[in-house]
């Protein structure tokens, strides 16, 4: 798995040196943005997730795998 940097240090997932410690990653485009989608264990995908969009550029980009630790 390749290394994911993330600078949300309140996310569930922010480790040490600023690395994203979740075992699979959803990127989503801004307009999905407040979509609640669902993946499996195993990151697999789970209905209305398993669609496909374009970005031109990162800003138009968000994580869907933040969990604001508690």
């Amino acid at each position: 798995m390749p290394t994911v940097k993330c600078n949300v240090a309140n996310c569930t997932y922010w480790g040490e040196g600023n690395n994203c410690v979740a075992d699979a990653i959803l990127v989503e485009i801004d307009k999905h943005a407040n979509k609640n989608y669902k993946m499996e264990a195993s990151g697999e995908l789970i209905g209305d997730a398993k669609h496909k969009d374009s970005a031109d550029q990162s800003a138009e980009t968000c994580c869907h795998t933040f969990k604001p630790k508690h």
